[in-house]
C-alpha cells in the first residue's frame, strides 16, 4: 500500500502543477480590471496605472505566474487586494469551517446510504427494495439549497430547534458546533445519500449472487457473517468509488450552502473574492479546492488495495 500511495503522490504533483497554471490563466482572462476596482469611484488615469505597476499587472502573463507560482511553492498565496490580509491566512481562518460542514455532510450520507442500500440490495424485488429506490431517486432530483430552505422554515423558523446561520467552532462547544452545521449538513448530504444507497444497492444484489456467497451458505455459515465479512467487503469498491466522487462535488456545494446559512467557509470566501474581483482570493481558494480534490482521490486510490488484495 505504501508503494501505491507514493506513486499516486509523485503522479499528483504534475497534475497540480498543470492545474495551477489553468487557474492562473482563466482569473487572467476574466473580464475586469482589478485596478479599476482599487482605484475606487472615478479614478484618474494614473491612479489606475499606480495600482496596476504596484500589483506588477503590466508584467508579461508567463512572469507573473512564474513569481506567483514560486510564492505559492513557499507557502505564499499572495495578498487580498480589499482586506489587505494574506489569501493564506483568510483560508486557514475559514478552512475549518468547510472541512467540519463536509465531514458531518459526509458521515450523514455514508451512515444513511449505506444502511438504505444494503436493507434494499439484501431484499430485491420487495417493498423495501422499490420503496428504498423511490426515496433514492426522490434524493437525487430535490436541490440542496432547495431543500436548505425547506429546513431553515421547518426547523428555525416555525419549530426554533436549530440555529440557521452562524458558526461556533468544535473545540469551544461540540454541542453549539453540532446544531449550527446540522441543518446544511443534511441539506448538502441529500443527494450523495441517494447516489450511495443506489450504488450500495446495485453492488449488494450483484455480489449476494456470486458463487463463493453460495458456498459460504452451504458450509452453514450465518448470514450476519455472510454479509459482514463477504458481501460487503466486496461490494465496497463501487461505494467507495462514489463516495470520492460525491466528496469532490461537495466542495463545490458548500459554496451555495455556505451562503445560505451565513457560514465563515472557504465556500462564503470564494462567494464574495468573485464578486469583489478579489483575484488573488480566488486562485488561493481554487488552488486549494484542487488539492484538496487530489488528496480525496488518492485515499481513494489506496482505499482499493485494503478491499481489494488483487491491487496490492
Amino acid at each position: 500500500m505504501l508503494k501505491i500511495l507514493l506513486s499516486r503522490v509523485l503522479a499528483a504533483i504534475p497534475l497540480l502543477a498543470i492545474i495551477s497554471f489553468l487557474i492562473f490563466s482563466l482569473i487572467v482572462l476574466i473580464p475586469g480590471d482589478p485596478a479599476v476596482s482599487l482605484a475606487g469611484q472615478n479614478p484618474t488615469p494614473a491612479q489606475i496605472a499606480a495600482i496596476r505597476d504596484n500589483l506588477g499587472l503590466n508584467q508579461p502573463f508567463l512572469v507573473r505566474y512564474w513569481h506567483w507560482s514560486s510564492g505559492v511553492l513557499q507557502g505564499d498565496l499572495g495578498q487580498s487586494l480589499f482586506s489587505s490580509q494574506p489569501v493564506w491566512v483568510d483560508i486557514t481562518a475559514r478552512l475549518p469551517t468547510t472541512v467540519s460542514l463536509v465531514a458531518l455532510c459526509m458521515l450523514i450520507a455514508v451512515v444513511l446510504g449505506v444502511t438504505m442500500g444494503a436493507v434494499a440490495g439484501l431484499r430485491p424485488g420487495t417493498w423495501v427494495d422499490r420503496g428504498a429506490t423511490v426515496l433514492a431517486s426522490i434524493g437525487v432530483a430535490l436541490p440542496y439549497f432547495w431543500v436548505g430552505m425547506l429546513l431553515i422554515m421547518m426547523l428555525s423558523v416555525n419549530y426554533p430547534l436549530f440555529p440557521s446561520v452562524g458558526y461556533v467552532p468544535l473545540t469551544e462547544d461540540p454541542w453549539q458546533w453540532f446544531r449550527h452545521l446540522a441543518l446544511p449538513a443534511f441539506a448538502l448530504s441529500l443527494t450523495p445519500s441517494a447516489i450511495i444507497a443506489r450504488q450500495t444497492r446495485a453492488s449488494l444484489v450483484t455480489v449476494m449472487s456470486e458463487d463463493y456467497i453460495r458456498t459460504a451458505r452451504a458450509k452453514g455459515l450465518s448470514p450476519v457473517r455472510i454479509v459482514a465479512k463477504h458481501a460487503l467487503k466486496n461490494a465496497a469498491l463501487p461505494v467507495i468509488t462514489v463516495f470520492g466522487i460525491e466528496m469532490s462535488r461537495l466542495l463545490g456545494g458548500t459554496v451555495v450552502i455556505e451562503q445560505l446559512f451565513s457560514l465563515p467557509g472557504i465556500g462564503k470566501l470564494a462567494y464574495d473574492a468573485v464578486f469583489n474581483r478579489d483575484f488573488p482570493v480566488v486562485q488561493g481558494v481554487l488552488l486549494i479546492a484542487a488539492a484538496m480534490v487530489i488528496v480525496i482521490n488518492i485515499l481513494v486510490d489506496v482505499s482499493y488495495a485494503y478491499f481489494n488484495p488483487r491491487v496490492r
